[in-house]
């Protein structure tokens, strides 16, 4: 059998996934009784296996979460708020394909970015694309694509994603320049993306700290439509880890 020129066009193809399981067939007896069509479905599916997760982490690289979460992993022990039927119709990342927004809010501490991420990681994992901000860093980093001429190719791409995570909203007061850049975000996402907003700030003083009112009226206009609010509460998260290890 010509099993090294199969396995040097398999490679050839990227067909990785094939080669693995191809080797593992030639290593062992336990396959011999097999047909010849199931062994070839097994060399597919693990091929399928694969490609997933070579996309996933791709989607993931791109997406630069802020911390590593998992919707499986949420603490849904404490009473934060956290509503058990609103995060299963979540996790099907169908409000993401109707273009749906979720607003989250609540103290430091409470657990507003892991939920936020552990969303994120969810969507990737459907396949769809994700992009995490801070919303300091990325006025710093549209100030700087503005003074290199990249500034609509940002926007694009802002634009473009179909999940946005926007952390730390309403943390500093915003400057003219910021207000426009952010209805000019939520302007092109408007009923075609999905946008994700942590927040210290409860949603009823984003208008106030939006400051100026024509602009402030149009972004939460776009933003609080058609939005799911989750509101935490509690203990911060990170007080009660540290606690969990000084006991330790």
């Amino acid at each position: 059998m010509l099993v090294h020129p199969i396995i040097e066009s398999l490679k050839a193809l990227r067909l990785f996934g094939m080669v693995k399981a191809w080797e593992e067939q030639q290593q062992t007896t336990q396959w011999n009784d097999l047909t010849f069509e199931e062994r070839l479905a097994l060399l597919v599916d693990r091929e399928r296996i694969e490609q997933e997760n070579r996309s996933l982490t791709a989607r993931l690289r791109r997406a630069r979460l802020g911390q590593p979460a998992a919707m499986e992993d949420l603490d849904l022990r404490t009473s934060r708020g956290l509503d058990r039927s609103l995060l299963a119709s979540l996790s099907t990342c169908n409000w993401i394909r109707s273009h749906h927004n979720v607003l989250i809010t609540g103290p430091t501490g409470a657990g507003k970015s892991y939920l936020a991420c552990a969303l994120g990681h969810q969507s990737c994992r459907v396949g769809l694309s994700v992009l995490y901000h801070r919303l300091g860093r990325l006025f710093s980093d549209l100030g700087i694509s503005r003074g290199e001429g990249r500034y609509l190719r940002t926007l694009k791409l802002l634009a473009q994603v179909e999940l946005l995570i926007l952390d730390d909203w309403g943390l500093t007061p915003l400057t003219e320049e910021q207000r426009r850049d952010l209805l000019e975000i939520l302007e092109d996402r408007h009923g075609r993306k999905s946008t994700i907003i942590t927040s210290q700030l409860p949603i009823e003083h984003w208008h106030e700290w939006l400051g100026e009112v024509t602009l402030a009226d149009a972004i939460m206009d776009r933003l609080v439509h058609n939005a799911y609010t989750i509101t935490l509460k509690g203990e911060s998260m990170r007080k009660r880890l540290i606690a969990t290890l000084d006991l330790k």
